[in-house]
């Protein structure tokens, strides 16, 4: 793995005794809570590998709770987050899994409420940094350190292009793209990561592309 800094080793300025299983879990729960744009009703949260086995001792359950409130890495309310959860009406249960998964620090958290649910697995890969792996089903890679967009879509000819053609004339330049889908001409998702922060004007714009079901900003 390539470092851009001596940031990326020591790792981000964060609540808890491990950059892996708080500062990660941290931001794998606030990229869902970012993904699901609301707060939740209730959460299930299964860990995997070292996650299970230690999630207690190193608050990976309080740092996963705390970025589904939308706590930073940083913010002291992380460790009453359980409480606060609670308080607020979020109902919380946690699975430990003995499945063996890709990666040791894997969880899938699955939210929702009366209006709906989503679910991903994410992976914390060392010094705060994290993978989305998969969301609703469809597989994908998406860091959370840059401004992304994630883009449902039906899987027509074509539709690719357009969306990269919204991108230049916004002067948007492409770090990460990748496209996934279940099905062959079914729905598909379109994962991209970007250098620039991304306005509403071009999610307004990119919406209203043809096959474009859904566009979803998520801000570095």
């Amino acid at each position: 793995m390539k470092y851009k800094s001596v940031f990326d080793i020591i790792g981000p300025i964060m609540i808890g005794p491990s950059s892996s299983h708080t500062a990660g879990a941290a931001r794998i729960g606030r990229i869902a809570r970012s993904l699901f744009g609301r707060k939740p009703k209730w959460a299930h949260i299964s860990f995997y590998g070292s996650f299970a086995q230690t999630y207690k001792g190193h608050g990976t359950d309080v740092a996963i709770v705390g970025g589904l409130l939308d706590f930073d890495t940083f913010d002291e309310r992380i460790k009453s987050s359980l409480h606060i959860a609670e308080q607020e009406g979020m109902k919380i249960a946690f699975y430990e899994e003995e499945a063996v998964p890709n990666h040791p620090n894997t969880a899938r958290i699955r939210i929702g409420d009366e209006n709906g649910e989503l679910e991903l697995v994410g992976v914390s890969i060392g010094g705060g940094k994290i993978e989305i792996t998969e969301l609703n089903g469809f597989e994908l890679k998406l860091s959370g350190h840059h401004p992304a967009l994630l883009i449902m879509h039906n899987d027509r000819y074509g539709t690719i292009a357009s969306v990269a053609n919204v991108l230049a004339k916004y002067a948007i330049n492409i770090g990460h793209m990748e496209v996934s889908r279940k099905e062959k001409g079914k729905e598909a998702l379109m994962t991209i990561e970007v250098d620039q922060p991304i306005d509403e004007a071009i999610v307004k714009e990119l919406e209203q592309l043809p096959h474009i079901i859904q566009v979803t900003k998520i801000v570095d």
